[in-house]
């Protein structure tokens, strides 16, 4: 058996010794095969590409570009439509990562602004002008809304009403921003009231109540006012964080004693959102009369004479007492002398008025308190909480509920009681111990083989390889193989030595060449026996 090498050498032999045009055609199939197997190898090898985005602005395209390239991203722009596409196992990765960046941006970037008002035509109507100012002024309230890190598009539309000589008809301006957030991002309460001042604030007479703000969910995201029940959405948020932050505690209270997902809590909170200011006085006395501090006193007489009076006389209460009529004794005391009577004065005669007031003033205890009331003040608390029976298994390994004791019970309640801080007379508490009831499993429907993604791909990668190897055989056996064949089997023409002169240089080699020629002659007799044919009936024509 011929070793490759030498089959390999017997074809190019064959090669060389076949006509031209034999020449020129294995040349054109040998090239043609070459060219057919590199364009399916190369047509392998090509990634499938798929759309990244479409639809997008220059300002965005030429973002998302360039991003590709610092990624070292392959990417095609199509002709129709100008979408940028990505080889189809990047997309979702491609995309992530751009989202990571905040591209695309979107939105209204399309727009002039008020550049647009820099090419205004002669002759245009007050109703165009106004109409072209309102729409750049949309457009730049979209751009500067955009600017935010969470919002990747904006729509503006603003109804703005004429102004009008009666006051009756007048009315406020109004608008609406219609925001595209980014994948999984969201706008805190403080980010869209400033969207709200944003508007507001850009536009004479627009109150910030009459901007409405709403997402690409159509979720209403400004401040919707009161509700019905009275409490605006602060107030419920609030209400709801309180009542989540107990349902939190006490399950993170409970859960270690009967386990995890064994313990459910609902929080019911009422509170009281009213403000209220009061300004309370008290007066209390100092101490006891005879203790007290006197702050103030004053003494006042006053001394009034009847009509007539005239001062004289001795002051004294003989002057102040009315006349006596005068009277003489009948009889005198032995040994004394009659004596004369005496003679009354005229103001002994006078009546005379007398008045004296006294005021004191003592020191008082003056208490004045400014109370306001906090807002948002726990006014009651209805907790229900329920916990599983507890998971017994037996020394055979059955596993059984079975209730929890009333000192165990009695033990969970005063835990959620200290945890929420707990008031008997303003709160309420149920406590229930009962078996959970286990939902059974959903059954999980398996994907046929032929639907799954991933079996589909890999399917079609390895069809699209196996037809590439088949095609390639079917080149190599059924064309060049055949081609090569008929190269070897060429019929050779050998070229014998002569003997005379070979015997002449060489003696030695006179048995050698005779082998040569015989081994040679017994080849082509194998190869092509129609060939030892003919040159046997040519050699007994010429003996004949």
């Amino acid at each position: 058996m011929a070793s490759p090498v030498q089959a390999l050498a017997e074809h190019f032999a064959g090669f060389s010794e076949a006509p031209l045009q034999q020449k020129i055609g294995y040349l054109i199939t040998l090239s043609a095969l070459i060219a057919v197997l590199g364009g399916m190898w190369m047509w392998s090898k090509t990634p499938e590409y798929r759309v990244l985005f479409a639809n997008l602005s220059d300002r965005d395209g030429g973002a998302v570009v360039a991003a590709l390239s610092q990624m070292n991203v392959p990417f095609r722009v199509a002709d129709v439509g100008g979408a940028i596409m990505v080889p189809a196992q990047q997309v979702h990765e491609v995309r992530m990562k751009l989202a990571a960046q905040d591209l695309p941006r979107g939105g209204a970037s399309g727009g002039d602004g008020f550049r647009m008002l820099d090419n205004q035509k002669f002759g245009t109507s007050s109703f165009v002008e106004q109409v072209n100012y309102q729409r750049a002024l949309e457009t730049e309230l979209a751009r500067s809304i955009q600017t935010l890190a969470n919002v990747q598009a904006a729509r503006v539309h603003l109804a703005l009403n004429r102004p009008s000589v009666f006051m009756r008809e007048s009315s406020k301006h109004t608008a609406s921003v219609v925001l595209q957030l980014s994948a999984g991002r969201s706008l805190d309460p403080e980010q869209v009231n400033a969207i709200v001042n944003l508007v507001s604030t850009s536009v004479a007479d627009l109150p910030a109540r009459n901007v409405t703000v709403v997402d690409q969910s159509g979720a209403l995201l400004s401040s919707p006012g009161v509700q019905a029940n009275g409490l605006d959405p602060a107030q419920l948020k609030y209400k709801r964080e309180v009542e989540g932050d107990l349902v939190k505690r006490i399950e993170a209270i409970v859960t270690p004693i009967v386990g995890r997902g064994n313990v459910r809590a609902q929080v019911s909170a009422e509170i009281d959102f009213s403000r209220v200011e009061r300004v309370d006085e008290k007066y209390d006395p100092n101490g006891q009369p005879e203790n007290a501090a006197v702050r103030s006193s004053n003494v006042s007489e006053s001394v009034q004479a009847g009509p007539g009076a005239a001062g004289g006389g001795v002051p004294g209460a003989a002057s102040n007492q009315p006349p006596q009529p005068a009277s003489a004794p009948l009889t005198a005391p032995a040994g004394s002398a009659p004596s004369a009577p005496v003679a009354q004065t005229p103001a002994a005669a006078t009546p005379i008025n007398r008045e004296k007031n006294a005021t004191t003033n003592y020191e008082l205890n003056k208490n004045i308190s400014h109370t306001i009331q906090q807002v948002g003040t726990l006014k009651r608390l209805s907790l229900a909480v329920v916990v599983n029976h507890r998971q017994v298994t037996d020394d055979e390994g059955t596993v059984s509920s079975k209730p929890l004791s009333d000192e165990e019970k009695k033990q969970i309640t005063e835990l959620v009681k200290r945890v929420v801080g707990f008031k008997d007379e303003r709160d309420t508490l149920n406590l229930v111990n009962a078996p959970f009831a286990r939902a059974a499993p959903e059954p999980i429907e398996e994907t046929p083989l032929w639907k799954d993604p991933e079996i589909l791909g890999s399917a079609k990668e390895i069809g699209r390889n196996l037809l590439i190897a088949g095609i390639a055989l079917y080149l190599v056996l059924g064309v060049l193989r055949p081609m090569l064949k008929g190269f070897a089997a060429a019929p050779q023409r050998p070229q014998l030595i002569d003997a005379a002169e070979e015997q002449a240089d060489r003696p030695e080699r006179l048995s050698a060449t005779y082998e040569a020629n015989l081994q040679t002659a017994k080849q082509i007799a194998r190869q092509d026996p129609k060939l030892v044919a003919n040159v046997v009936r040519g050699w007994v024509a010429n003996d004949g």
